[in-house]
C-alpha cells in the first residue's frame, strides 16, 4: 500500500496535471479530493494536449480508477461534457468513480457567483465565477444537494424546490437577476443523473478497501496553498483546502495513511485573481514570463498575473502539508532569460519576516529579498538526467531546495510526459 498526494506549493497553475499524469503510471487509482471546475490541469501526450476540470489526470491511463471524492463541488454539466470530449478521442471512462457524498454545482450557484462577485465592487475576489464558492456555502449552511439526493427523484424534487425558492428570491431581491425556473432546473438535472447513475458509489469505502488490497493511490489536488480557504491570501482564496491535510475531508481517508507529498513547484511565480503578489513584475519581466509560458487561464482563458518565484510560499507550503520532495516544473520557461531572481525573504519596515504575514495590509507592503542568478542561456527541453542540466541551472535549483527545506524529487523540463527528471526513486 502507499498513498501519495500531489499539492500546490503556490498560487496554483503550477502544472499539477503533468505531474500528477507522470506519477498515475504507477498509481492503481488517482483521486480528486476538493475544488470544482474552477481548477484546470492541462497533461500533454505525445504533442496532444488534454484540459481537464473535474476530471482525475489519471484518465489517460486504461485499467486505473479515476475517482471524484466527497470533497468535490461537482458540476455534472461539467462532467459530462468532459465525459463526451474524452470519449470522442478514444479515453476509455470505465474507471471512473463519483462520490455518492459529494456536493452538487447547481444553476444558481454559478449565477449567484457571478453577481455577488460584482457586487463587492473594487473588494471584490476575481472568481473565476463557476459556483463552487456558493456550493460550500450551501454545503455549510446545511442546504446543499449531494450527489446521492441527486440520484433520488424525490430527494431531488423536493430538496431543488425548497432551494430554488430561497434563491430565487436572493436573486430578485439582491442582484435584480431574473428568477430561474425550477421545472427545467429539475428536468435537466435528472437527465444528468441518469447518466452519471453508473459511476456513482460509496467512494469512501471503495478507497480504504483498496488501501487494504495495496493499492497505489495518488491524491491529486487542486488550485494551490496560496488559495487554501484558512491558510491562503484570505479572502482572496479558494473555498476549500489543497493542502495535504484536505485529503482527510475530501476523501474520507485518515492522514495516517498517508506516505509521501509531492509539491509542485512552478520555477517563477503566477497568480490569477485580486490579493497581494510579492514578487509580481509589472514590467517587460512579468510580459515575457506570460508570452513564454502562456500563462493564461485553463478554464477562463485571462491572462495571469506572473513574477520571480517566491520560496517563502514554498517553505511555508512544506511545512503546512508536510512535503517530502518537490517537482519543480516550467523549468525549460527560463531558458532565455539573462538573469533570473528567487525571493529568499521578505522585509517589512526594516526587519526580516521569519513567516507568511496573516495580514493582507503586511504582505501588500512586505519587500522580497531576491538573490539573482545567471541564466543558462540554453534549451533544456532534451535534457533527460538531471547531471546533464546546465550548471546555472542546477545552481538555481540547488539553492531553492535550500531556501525552502524541501528535497528535489521531480525536474520538469518540458510539457510532455517524456520531458521529465526524476530524482527521488520512492515516491512510490
Amino acid at each position: 500500500m502507499s498513498c501519495v498526494v500531489v499539492t500546490g506549493t503556490q498560487w496554483g497553475d503550477e502544472g499539477k496535471g503533468k505531474i500528477v499524469d507522470y506519477l498515475a503510471q504507477q498509481a492503481n487509482v488517482v483521486v480528486r479530493f476538493q475544488g470544482g471546475s474552477n481548477a484546470g490541469h492541462t497533461v500533454v501526450v505525445g504533442g496532444e494536449a488534454y484540459k481537464l476540470r473535474l476530471m482525475p489526470s489519471g484518465i489517460l491511463y486504461k485499467g486505473s480508477l479515476c475517482v471524484v471524492g466527497n470533497g468535490v463541488a461537482f458540476d455534472p454539466m461539467i462532467m459530462l461534457e468532459e465525459m463526451d470530449a474524452l470519449k470522442k478521442r478514444g479515453i476509455d471512462l470505465s474507471g471512473i468513480r463519483i462520490s455518492n457524498r459529494a456536493h452538487v454545482v447547481l444553476p444558481y450557484h454559478r449565477i449567484m457567483d457571478g453577481v455577488g462577485d460584482e457586487a463587492r465592487g473594487k473588494e471584490k475576489i476575481g472568481t473565476t465565477k463557476r459556483g463552487i464558492g456558493p456550493c460550500y456555502m450551501d454545503r455549510d449552511n446545511r442546504i446543499g444537494i449531494r450527489v446521492c439526493d441527486l440520484m433520488d427523484k424525490d430527494e431531488l424534487a423536493k430538496r431543488l424546490k425548497e432551494n430554488m425558492a430561497r434563491k430565487n428570491k436572493e436573486l430578485q431581491a439582491l442582484y435584480g437577476h431574473e428568477p430561474l425556473d425550477y421545472d427545467a432546473v429539475l428536468a435537466e438535472y435528472l437527465g444528468y443523473a441518469e447518466r452519471l447513475r453508473p459511476y456513482v458509489c460509496d467512494t469512501i469505502a471503495l478507497l480504504n478497501e483498496e488501501i487494504k488490497a495495496g493499492s497505489k493511490i495518488l491524491f491529486e489536488g487542486a488550485q494551490a496553498t496560496m488559495l487554501d480557504i484558512d491558510y491562503g491570501t484570505y479572502p482572496y482564496v479558494t473555498a476549500s483546502h489543497p493542502i495535504s491535510g484536505g485529503v482527510g475531508v475530501g476523501a474520507g481517508v485518515a492522514p495516517n495513511r498517508i506516505d509521501k507529498v509531492v509539491g509542485i513547484v512552478k520555477a517563477y511565480c503566477t497568480r490569477v485573481g485580486e490579493g497581494p503578489f510579492p514578487t509580481e513584475q509589472l514590467n517587460a519581466i512579468g510580459e515575457k514570463i506570460r508570452t513564454d509560458g502562456h500563462e493564461f487561464g485553463v478554464v477562463t482563458g485571462r491572462p495571469r498575473r506572473t513574477g520571480w518565484l517566491d520560496a517563502c510560499v514554498v517553505r511555508y507550503a512544506g511545512l503546512l502539508s508536510g512535503i517530502d520532495y518537490m517537482a519543480v516544473t516550467r523549468l525549460d520557461i527560463l531558458d532565455d532569460f539573462d538573469e533570473i531572481k528567487m525571493c529568499v525573504a521578505y522585509k517589512y519596515k526594516g526587519e526580516i519576516l521569519n513567516e507568511i504575514p496573516a495580514s493582507l495590509k503586511v504582505l501588500a507592503k512586505v519587500e522580497p529579498v531576491y538573490e539573482t542568478f545567471a541564466g543558462w542561456k540554453t534549451s533544456i527541453r532534451k535534457v533527460r538526467s538531471y547531471d546533464d542540466l546546465p550548471e546555472k541551472a542546477k545552481q538555481y535549483l540547488t539553492r531553492m531546495a535550500e531556501v525552502t527545506g524541501i528535497a528535489l524529487g521531480i525536474v520538469s523540463v518540458g510539457p510532455n510526459r517524456d520531458e521529465t527528471i526524476v530524482l527521488a526513486k520512492d515516491i512510490f
